[in-house]
C-alpha cells in the first residue's frame, strides 16, 4: 500500500525542518511549500492526501488558499497557526478547513488529528450506521443510543445534535456549522440556545456533565466529539 502523501504549507523553514522528519518517521510521504500559489498548484496537479497550511502565508492569507481549494477540491486540510484570535478558527473552519491546531504544537497531537481526517477521508462517502466508544452507542440505522446497554431518551434536536457530532468524531465543528445543520441557516447565530441543547444532551450521556469525556468544548469556536 502506497503511503499517504501530506502537503505541509509553512513558510517558516524550521517548522519544515521539524515536521519533514516527524512526518516521515510516521510513514508519510512529505511535500513542501512555502507560498499560497505554490501549495494551490501542488493541491490541483499532484492531488495530495492531506494539508498542513499555516495561515500567514507570504504571498496571501491561508484563509483565501482553503477558499480557492474547496471550489475544486476535497482533500482534508488542518489549519496550523501561530494565530489564536477565535475568530480566525472560525473563519478557516466554516470556510473548509477540517481542523485547527495552534503554534506551539506537540507532534503527538498533530499526529492524532492528521490520522482522524486521513481516516473520514479513506471513508469517503459512506457514513457509518453505528458508532460505539467507552460505553455510549449510537445507531443510526435503528435511531437508537444506549450508555452501559440501557437506552437513553433524547429529544429529536438531541439526538440530531448528537449525530452531527458523531459522523464528525475527532473534528472540531463551529458553532455555525450545528446551528445551520441542526436548527437551520436562520439560527447560526442562536449560540445560547446551542449551548443549552449541549448542556442537555452532555446530562444524559457523560458520566460527569462538567468533565465531559464525549462532548469537549473547543472554546470560542465549537465542540469536538471524542474520536482519538
Amino acid at each position: 500500500m502506497s503511503r499517504h502523501r501530506i502537503l505541509v504549507v509553512d513558510d517558516e523553514p524550521q517548522i519544515q525542518r521539524f515536521l519533514n522528519p516527524a512526518l516521515t518517521a510516521s510513514g508519510y510521504e512529505v511535500i513542501q511549500a512555502s507560498t499560497g500559489a505554490e501549495a494551490e498548484r501542488l493541491i490541483a496537479t499532484i492531488a495530495p492526501d492531506l494539508v498542513i497550511l499555516d495561515l500567514g502565508l507570504p504571498d496571501k492569507d491561508g484563509k483565501d488558499v482553503i477558499e480557492t481549494v474547496r471550489a475544486f477540491s476535497e482533500v482534508p486540510i488542518i489549519v496550523l497557526s501561530a494565530r489564536d484570535r477565535e475568530a480566525e478558527k472560525i473563519a478557516a473552519l466554516d470556510l473548509g478547513a477540517n481542523d485547527y491546531v495552534e503554534k506551539p504544537f506537540g507532534i503527538g497531537e498533530l499526529l492524532a488529528r492528521i490520522r482522524t481526517s486521513l481516516r473520514r477521508q479513506v471513508a469517503g462517502a459512506s457514513v457509518p450506521s453505528r458508532f460505539e466508544l467507552n460505553g455510549l452507542l449510537v445507531d443510526m440505522s435503528k435511531r437508537i443510543v444506549t450508555r452501559g446497554g440501557e437506552e437513553l431518551h433524547l429529544t429529536r434536536k438531541e439526538y440530531q445534535l448528537l449525530v452531527h457530532l458523531v459522523l464528525h468524531a475527532g473534528m472540531v465543528v463551529t458553532h455555525r456549522q450545528l446551528l445551520a445543520s441542526v436548527w437551520g441557516a436562520a439560527h447560526v447565530e442562536d449560540l445560547q440556545y446551542l449551548r443549552v441543547f449541549v448542556g442537555q444532551l452532555r446530562a444524559k450521556i457523560e458520566d460527569d456533565a462538567n468533565n465531559p469525556q464525549f462532548i469537549r468544548t473547543e472554546p470560542g469556536v465549537g465542540y469536538r466529539f471524542a474520536g482519538e
